[in-house]
Order: C-alpha cells, then structure tokens, then sequence
C-alpha cells in the first residue's frame, strides 16, 4: 500500500481549515492535491484529531503486545499445554466417559 505525502494531523489541519471557511478549490491549490483527493481523505479522517491520536496509541499498543507474544518463551501459555493433555481430561466435568474397551 502507498504511504501517504500527509501525516494524519496535516491531514486533519487541512480539513479544520476548510471548516473555518477557507474555499474547497483554494485549499487543494495550496496544498497540491485534487478536490477529489481532498473529499476522500475527510471521508476517511472525519476531522477529530483526539480520534486520529487514539487510533495511534491503540496501534502501537497492538504492537507491543504482539512482540511479547511472539517473545514469549513458555509458549502460548495454557492453551498450548492444553494441546497435549489426554482426551478424558478434556471432557472431564462434562458427563462425557471415554467408551470401555470389551
């Protein structure tokens, strides 16, 4: 995917300056890009940078928890243990016997 000329918080300062009355045309002439591109980029940014700063924190957050995860030396935890455990403890508790040999 192609990474964007403008950060989000530009993008965003782009968008508070057309909502403070700065015309549509002259905006994207300033700023090089097509009325179009403009219309796309405040469809998907909406304007809100609080909304823009958590979508980054909660990003970074992700990430950080997915290297402990992958660094995790016990494995998965309890559910990869869970793996090698014998069928009857499985379905210990739940009515289920495992059928007797004869």
């Amino acid at each position: 995917m192609r990474k964007s000329r403008f950060t989000e918080a530009q993008i965003i300062g782009m968008i508070k300056e057309q909502e403070a009355g700065l015309p549509t045309a002259e905006l994207c002439r300033k700023h090089g890009f097509s009325p179009a591109t403009f219309y796309k980029l405040k469809a998907k940014h909406g304007g809100n940078l609080s909304d823009a700063n958590r979508l980054k924190q909660l990003k970074a957050e992700n990430a950080k928890l997915k290297r402990l995860v992958a660094d995790d030396p016990a494995g998965a935890g309890p559910a990869e243990e869970a793996r090698f455990l014998p069928l009857s403890m499985h379905m210990e508790g739940t009515g289920w016997r495992m059928p007797q040999k004869t």
